[in-house]
């Protein structure tokens, strides 16, 4: 069971995926906010019938499942619409990457949480005891952006303004790795957290 929490985040295309995937072939267990997110709202789940009762049946595709084209297109268009379903889904995936990180194995464990800082950051997750933020200059995000994405320079960077700055990320940190370089170099930042964090988490315990 793991007392000792580190929350992951990064702007779009920072590689905090690839980080991520670095700490889980360490042993280390991640839970991640996407797939908690995809839970809060699975067919069945009270959170999808809270979204129904918010919102109505046409959410709902023909399979009885969240139809999450229409949901995008809905709250996109209105931000009360978008903080109404934050509302609904955002507690149900604190609540999901708290139990799954406090039943994990091991001195510590990871919670990868894209939209830390605009969810509300040390305030919406004041039990976790460090924020690591995968940092990446924005011109170098811009160009990753485009090449990921096969979308020209304009778009790109409406999608990375549509996120938290730089700077307000960074304001949250405790620990940062700066991934501009080469992907086969997040291996060694990777280690040395590791390596740092499991003597935090045996001083924690």
């Amino acid at each position: 069971m793991s007392e000792f929490i580190v929350g992951i985040t990064g702007g779009i295309a920072s590689g905090k995926t690839e980080v991520t995937r670095c700490f889980e072939s360490l042993g280390v267990a991640v839970a991640d906010a996407d797939h908690a997110a995809r839970l809060a709202v699975a067919a069945g789940s009270p959170g999808l019938a809270e979204v129904v009762a918010a919102f109505g049946p046409e959410m709902l595709d023909a399979d009885g499942n969240l139809d999450r084209a229409a949901m995008r297109r809905h709250v996109f268009a209105d931000d009360i619409a978008r903080r109404r379903l934050e509302a609904i889904v955002h507690p149900r995936v604190r609540a999901a990457l708290r139990d799954a990180c406090a039943a994990a194995p091991g001195p510590y464990a990871i919670a990868a949480i894209p939209l830390l800082a605009e969810g509300g950051g040390r305030d919406a997750y004041p039990w976790l005891s460090r924020i690591l933020v995968v940092d990446v200059p924005v011109d170098v995000q811009r160009s990753r952006v485009m090449s990921r994405d096969r979308v020209d320079a304009e778009l790109a960077q409406r999608m990375i303004a549509a996120q938290a700055t730089r700077d307000q990320r960074l304001a949250i940190a405790d620990d940062v790795i700066v991934n501009d370089g080469p992907i086969e170099a997040l291996a060694a930042h990777v280690v040395a957290l590791d390596r740092r964090y499991r003597a935090m988490a045996a001083a924690h315990a």
